[in-house]
């Protein structure tokens, strides 16, 4: 059995504080292969996969802009921003690995009324521009009350799947983005 650890982003958690942590806690991902019943999917596992990646994705460059250093981000913001690109990179090579492994795209269709910019919580490009253009305390709190709704459109992708998903390795990314993202937004309730 092949285990892949993800450094779960509930740092504050770890050490009770709600001020950020750089420590972080790690939450193990069922990994295992072969006859194991890790290996069944359904349409709601390749569902989350599908869309978590781009979610993924979206919540990593927002980190990116925050540790942009001309962005004049708050210590605060750039211990989450370090902690988010730290968490959700791995979980995006987790979600990648299972789609490959059910022979199934990376992307999912548009063509069934499914569009990106409709998920939960993911900021279309124009809003990511103003976010982009704020400096110091401003883009702190706009990065925060932004990032809050990332996080709680992902935890309801996670919910979605824990209710209807059967893959163990899908189920268990679910509980670890909820665990770490839940986490992150008592920190970034503080922020603003």
């Amino acid at each position: 059995m092949v285990a892949l650890v993800i450094a779960g982003a509930v740092g504050a958690a770890a050490c009770g504080s709600s001020e950020g942590s750089s420590e972080s806690s790690t939450v193990a991902v069922d990994m295992s292969m072969g006859s194991d019943p890790s290996t069944s999917f359904n349409e709601a596992d390749v569902e989350f996969a599908q869309s978590m990646i781009p979610h993924h994705e979206q919540a990593i460059e927002m980190a990116e802009m925050a540790l942009d250093p001309t962005m004049g981000a708050g210590e605060v913001v750039v211990d989450l921003a370090t902690r988010i690109r730290e968490g959700q990179d791995p979980e995006i090579d987790v979600l990648a690995d299972a789609l490959g492994t059910w022979e199934m795209s990376m992307t999912m269709g548009t063509d069934d009324g499914h569009e990106m910019s409709s998920m939960a919580g993911m900021m279309s490009a124009a809003e990511l521009d103003q976010l982009g253009a704020l400096r110091g305390d401003a883009f702190d709190s706009a990065w925060a009350k932004a990032m809050i709704a990332h996080h709680r459109g992902a935890i309801e992708m996670a919910e979605a799947v824990k209710g209807s998903g059967v893959n163990r390795r899908m189920l268990s990314l679910a509980d670890a983005v909820i665990a770490a993202q839940t986490q992150e937004i008592d920190e970034m309730e503080s922020i603003g």
